[in-house]
């Protein structure tokens, strides 16, 4: 099986398993993208859950751009101070609607070198937000998304650019986002790093590590 054959059997599985609806782990307001945007850079080192426990009260205190922009940094530290890297965060948060306000009349960007010109913005931030909020096929690499696509055969790369790539260049476009929800399911689900559960996996066929030595 070739890596582009395995990338298209993985991907009618996960399919299959998990559907073609997409959804998004964070929560965030819709009219407002500039939540979305925060609670990427609060979710790096940190679950969704508790990002979105965090941001629930979060936002509610800062209900506008103009607010986050305007906030006390110490006073910020201490309304995320549950999620790990607190005082980078709360940095980069408050740079950014700055920034956001100053350079881009207070709209979210869509390009991908305008959301990276961004303090605290990777290009897996950027990514999540053109593909929730624009719609842009994009792909996420996420621990749960590096560490499956290893495990399947999909990439030996350890550099998420590297395997951002690697990826667009395997599966179909209209299956990126898709493979980042339903990777990142099935990562927490199913390939759960310390006690990955290979018996029960719909992707074992398919799956590189599993059919080692076979």
């Amino acid at each position: 099986m070739t890596k582009k054959q395995r990338a298209a059997e993985v991907c009618r599985l996960l399919n299959k398993e998990y559907g073609t609806d997409l959804r998004c782990y964070l929560e965030y307001d819709p009219e407002k993208p500039w939540q979305l945007l925060f609670a990427t850079i609060l979710s790096a080192q940190c679950t969704d859950e508790r990002v979105n426990i965090v941001t629930r009260e979060l936002f509610k205190k800062y209900p506008t751009l103009e607010a986050v922009a305007a906030a006390d940094i110490a006073e910020f530290e201490k309304d995320i101070y549950s999620i790990g890297f607190y005082r980078n965060k709360a940095k980069n948060i408050i740079s950014c609607a700055n920034a956001l306000i100053e350079d881009f009349d207070g709209q979210v960007p869509s390009a991908i070198d305008e959301l990276t010109s961004l303090p605290g913005v990777g290009r897996k931030t950027a990514n999540v937000i053109r593909g929730n909020i624009f719609g842009i096929n994009s792909i996420v690499v996420d621990t749960h998304v590096k560490r499956v696509s290893t495990l399947l055969g999909l990439t030996k790369d350890e550099d998420p650019v590297k395997i951002e790539f690697e990826l667009m260049k395997l599966l179909p476009e209209d299956q990126w986002i898709l493979y980042n929800f339903q990777v990142i399911a099935h990562g927490r689900k199913v390939c759960i790093a310390r006690r990955p559960q290979c018996e029960n996996c719909v992707l074992k066929e398919a799956c590189k590590h599993y059919n080692r030595g076979k």
